[in-house]
């Protein structure tokens, strides 16, 4: 079991406190955030480790591009069903059984059917061999470097392994299939040969609620462990959550994880509206000009990620509660309960200088900026730093906000009219 921690990053020029996720079990972790495109995080995300029946999401995205008519007809024959291993999860196809490749697709996804990728591999490709080739070409093309296969179901194998943020990968990339998503958030299904497919999220013996899970897939074997992809929606925003390694036990760690997961998004992830359009962030002085200021506006609304934590400085500590900071003062190193005020959701104070200072101190970076470097630090040069900055180090996780916010140029013509870009 581990305590997994958040970066959390506000504009203030604070010390930054960390925020404690819950207690959770897995090896390997990885949050993303869909809506937003951000990793928000991960755990020993690039280690290479085996990954169970994960490995279906590229089996059917690989066989749904490999199919011309979802309807087709195949029969489940012999010869199929003598390649499924006996440790295999399966949908129960029968030898003779007439179904469709659609039937095979949700076969596959819905009950980590391994009957059923194998029907598909045989069927597409003549061979398991020719068809984990046309995986591997994909992984190649999606450039998952730590990733390479050997089935088609995921079984523990020598050379059959991957990674969390290789999984992403290909999550996102089957997700914008509309075919693998329909399947991905079906919960159940009815194959034309009357067989009933089921999730392997809602276990009827479980009293866990998987109602807020919008899709999965699960997968165990004694070396991945149990692990989980699955999309949910938390404050609007579409998040996966991949999760590899948890321990086998009467416990569904896999998918308890995720729930807590959801929860504590819901409780610490929330977008909060900073300055609204046409807010004024900054008023500028302008030369030979009929003017002699010019005041910068947004183009559009501004928003920050706010999460539940508390941060100190050498004489306030602001403490951040479902959008609302407070602050307290702080006396002889002794925060003063009664003094607490409600404050804007940002104080924009020497927030460019603070937050550049974040960044490029962490790691004792030379560069480092006082007071008198403010007027020279202008939104494109820190934006231009920041972005190197997230290049270079690629460890925040979730920074709430950066120079973005200055989203205007200023363009003052010879005749003194002035126009914003």
């Amino acid at each position: 079991m581990k305590k997994i921690i958040y970066l959390f990053i506000l504009l203030l020029p604070f010390p930054i406190l960390a925020l404690t996720y819950p207690t959770l079990h897995y090896r390997n972790a990885l949050i993303y955030d869909l809506t937003d495109n951000t990793i928000l995080y991960e755990y020993q995300s690039k280690e290479k480790t085996s990954i169970a029946s994960l490995t279906k999401i590229i089996t059917t995205i690989v066989a749904i591009e490999s199919i011309d008519n979802l309807d087709e007809t195949i029969t489940y024959t012999k010869k199929m069903d003598s390649l499924v291993r006996w440790d295999a999860s399966v949908a129960g196809l029968k030898v003779g059984d007439t179904i469709t490749y659609r039937d095979l697709l949700y076969a596959s996804i819905l009950p980590s059917g391994a009957d059923a990728t194998t029907a598909l591999a045989l069927s597409l490709s003549g061979s398991i061999e020719s068809f984990v080739f046309k995986m591997n070409e994909l992984a190649q093309k999606l450039n998952m470097t730590n990733t390479h296969f050997v089935n088609v179901t995921g079984l523990d194998a020598e050379g059959h392994y991957s990674t969390a943020k290789d999984i992403l990968t290909v999550l996102k990339y089957a997700l914008a299939n509309p075919t693998f998503k329909e399947i991905y958030t079906t919960k159940e299904y009815t194959l034309t040969n009357n067989l009933q497919v089921k999730s392997t999220v809602n276990n009827k013996n479980s009293n866990l609620d998987t109602s807020r899970i919008i899709g999965s897939k699960t997968g165990f074997t004694k070396e991945a462990g149990l692990c989980i992809s699955a999309l949910i929606n938390s404050n609007n925003h579409d998040i996966l959550i991949i999760t590899i390694g948890a321990p086998t036990t009467k416990e569904r760690y896999n998918i308890t994880d995720a729930l807590q997961l959801i929860t504590f998004l819901d409780n610490n992830y929330n977008n909060q509206l900073i300055k609204t359009k046409n807010d004024i962030i900054k008023t500028i002085p302008v030369n030979f000009s009929n003017i002699s200021t010019y005041d910068i506006t947004l183009k559009k609304e501004s928003t920050l990620d706010l999460k539940n934590c508390t941060i100190q400085g050498n004489s306030s500590l602001y403490e951040v509660k479902d959008g609302t900071i407070k602050r307290y003062n702080i006396v002889d190193g002794i925060v003063d309960m009664t003094s607490g005020v409600t404050v804007p959701r940002i104080e924009l104070t020497n927030y460019q200088l603070a937050l550049f200072n974040m960044l490029k101190g962490r790691d004792g970076d030379e560069g480092r900026l006082d007071e008198a470097d403010l007027e020279n630090l202008t939104p494109e040069i820190l934006k231009r730093e920041m972005n190197a900055i997230y290049k270079k180090k690629n460890v925040y996780t979730a920074v709430c906000a950066d120079a973005g916010e200055y989203n205007a140029e200023l363009t003052i013509n010879k005749n003194g009219t002035d126009s914003e870009k």
